[in-house]
């Protein structure tokens, strides 16, 4: 590491562009954070660590780090999108982590993105950022914050019996010729519900078909896995009505990455029976836990995880920023 980036010991953390960072710079940082999601949520981040290495050496990557006593004490990166900001990752190490320092890396991503026309929005799931409501956080005027929890089930425990549903369908594996139907249904069953304020990608089917294709493409949610992955269908109309897609982000760990069902179905116990047809797959292809994550003012879903034996393991904030 070049020592000219860095202040001299005992100084305030000074903030710098990662592109003058390599990923040898970032190494002992992302070993702490891979360990982290390891051993906090059982979760793979070596696929999502080995995406900044890559980037960060080729200096493509947008984002800061935090320089403190000639060491990164942490990081962040966001990506543009259209209209739209996204602030993919942050981490502080452990022994300096505080709120401040946080603050800082939100803010050296806040003012890059709102100087960038056509950008109107920012959003940004951070689960190592634990969910603080009173954390001030960069242009609060700006800015909505929703509670999310991180929940696990121990699946060698879990009782999944199959309930009734009270709707004519059959259910059938994912298949990638589902996914402009899968869109439409994202769309249509997220219209007005508190995720869409979340994610405005569950707003239109063109976004749901870009939320589609970076869960199967892209690492952020684990990789996906096609076997324990349902599509459910009207048996009279043949008409999509009910998802429920996974992925593994561990070698014996699952995760749900989407379920919704039609808002015509609501209510018959399909949403129930997709989900219970993914855990039930996941675990008799090895997997000992499955986790998703749930926005915690969405009652009816805690209250159904909850019901299955979802216990609550992290709490973490959605933010928001418009109209800046």
């Amino acid at each position: 590491m070049a020592a000219r980036l860095y202040p001299a010991p005992s100084r305030p953390p000074v903030v710098v562009d990662l592109r003058r960072l390599s990923a040898r710079d970032l190494e002992p940082l992302l070993e702490e954070e891979t360990a982290a999601w390891r051993d906090e949520l059982e979760w793979d981040f070596e696929k999502s660590a080995d995406l900044v290495r890559r980037f960060v050496d080729l200096r493509a990557l947008n984002g800061s780090a935090l320089i403190e006593d000639n060491a990164v004490a942490g990081y962040m990166y966001y990506v543009l999108e259209e209209n739209k900001g996204l602030i993919g990752d942050l981490y502080v190490r452990r022994d300096l982590r505080t709120a401040e320092r946080e603050t800082l890396l939100l803010e050296a991503a806040m003012e890059p993105i709102m100087a960038s026309p056509p950008i109107d929005r920012i959003e940004s799931q951070l689960m190592m950022l634990s969910h603080a409501p009173e954390r001030a956080v960069p242009f609060a005027d700006y800015l909505s914050v929703y509670e999310r929890n991180f929940m696990r089930l121990d699946l060698a425990a879990a009782d999944l019996g199959k309930g009734k549903v009270r709707w004519p369908m059959y259910v059938e594996k994912w298949s990638e010729h589902y996914q402009d139907r899968a869109s439409q249904l994202i769309s249509a069953a997220y219209a007005g519900h508190i995720d869409s304020r979340i994610n405005d990608q569950y707003r239109t089917p063109l976004g749901a078909r870009r939320f589609l294709y970076n869960i199967v493409q892209y690492p952020g949610c684990g990789a996906f896995f096609r076997p324990a992955s349902y599509a459910a269908f009207d048996a009279g109309t043949g008409q999509l009505c009910g998802l429920s897609l996974a992925s593994l982000v561990a070698p014996k760990c699952g995760h749900i990455t989407q379920i919704c069902v039609a808002p015509a179905v609501r209510g018959t116990g399909m949403g129930h029976e997709l989900l219970c047809r993914s855990l039930t797959t996941l675990r008799e292809l090895g997997c000992h836990s499955a986790s998703l994550t749930v926005t915690a003012a969405n009652e009816d879903a805690v209250g159904l995880y909850l019901r299955m034996g979802f216990q609550t393991i992290r709490k973490f904030s959605a933010f928001v920023w418009e109209g800046f």
